[in-house]
């Protein structure tokens, strides 16, 4: 990974396509628990993603005569697209998702680089807008039901019985809406926690493809901070920051009081996780600055916390992270990295202490 830094520069052997390989490694384990969990129908929405997007990558590049294919970053935003997909998704959602992506959020920009908001994100945020029955139309795993009918999400669940009226926990508000797994209610009751918390950190809840399993994209994200892909920071700052907030207010919508609100079932519901490691953390639309990065995160918490509890929309990951991302030139140019050598002059030691 290189970081742009005040000169002097340190080149590192770290390329591009090397590090888009690392990110798909990361994500496929949670990409194949939503086809393990959902079907073959998930499997040909992730296959119809990325070729999508290649295709796009590759007729763009004829234009251009640049051959861009061979650096896998068309392939990490296809793969990202059809991540952020119902598994019963009509496959022409994420083939105008990707495109978009690949043509309009990157290419028109300057191409890899150069794009101002993360490609996958700006998709799937054109999609949901369009086509926003169709991208709230969920399905429960396999084991969880007889036939391929809708379900709602935890958050979405949530946020009905909010509108509707209802007051208290989790649990109380999804009891009848949701099932748990056996495995869930044995592991609750030991831990003293909800049910629906288990389920969403090992993956038995409805949602997208590849953002039901909390503890596999926990596993991708760890595995891309040992490879010095991504730094902690933003994932780490960017969940905390949401699991604050919610605690300390996330309880007045449900009628609970401050320091009331619950904290593992919306931090390992949706897509935060998906989002912290994979999405917020893009190279390309982030701070350069570590001091940066902590604003960016909090922001991004932040953002999340105020559209899930007190929007229109169960869900505020992707526009949260594009939010901050259209405040990122704003972060980089009042936070700078002090030049190396630099020694203040005695007239600016002067107006610093004034």
């Amino acid at each position: 990974m290189n970081t742009v830094r005040t000169s002097p520069h340190i080149h590192g052997p770290l390329r591009t396509d090397k590090a888009m390989l690392l990110v798909i490694a990361a994500l496929a384990p949670s990409a194949l628990w939503g086809v393990w969990a959902f079907g073959l129908r998930a499997l040909l929405v992730l296959a119809v993603s990325i070729a999508a997007s290649l295709l796009t990558e590759y007729l763009l590049g004829l234009v251009s005569k640049e051959f861009t294919l061979r650096d896998y970053s068309a392939a990490v935003t296809g793969l990202l697209v059809g991540m952020n997909m119902p598994p019963e998704i009509p496959l022409y959602i994420p083939v105008i998702a990707s495109a978009f992506a690949i043509a309009v959020v990157k290419w028109t920009f300057g191409g890899l680089g150069c794009n101002w908001m993360n490609p996958a994100l700006a998709g799937r945020v054109f999609v949901f807008f369009s086509f926003t029955s169709q991208m709230s139309s969920f399905t429960l795993p396999r084991w969880l039901q007889l036939d391929a009918v809708s379900s709602a999400t935890p958050l979405s669940a949530m946020k009905t019985a909010v509108t509707a009226g209802a007051a208290g926990r989790s649990t109380d508000l999804l009891a009848g809406t949701i099932p748990n797994t056996d495995f869930a209610v044995a592991v609750a009751d030991k831990l003293g926690i909800s049910p629906y918390a288990v389920d969403a950190f090992f993956g038995n809840v409805g949602g997208c493809i590849g953002e039901v399993s909390s503890l596999l994209l926990l596993a991708g994200g760890i595995f891309l901070i040992a490879a010095h892909i991504i730094t902690w920071r933003i994932p780490v700052i960017y969940i905390g920051s949401f699991a604050i907030l919610s605690w300390i207010f996330g309880g007045i919508p449900y009628g609970l009081g401050a320091f009331s609100g619950e904290i593992l079932v919306p931090v390992f519901s949706g897509g935060l996780m998906l989002g912290a490691f994979f999405m917020a953390t893009d190279w390309v639309t982030t701070p350069t600055t570590p001091k940066g990065e902590i604003i960016f995160a909090a922001g991004c918490g932040f953002f999340t916390f105020l559209i899930r509890y007190f929007g229109s929309l169960p869900e505020g990951v992707s526009l949260a992270i594009i939010l901050m991302n259209i405040i990122t030139p704003t972060i980089d140019r009042f936070v700078k990295v002090k030049p190396f050598g630099y020694v203040k002059k005695p007239r600016e030691k002067k107006e610093a202490k004034a």
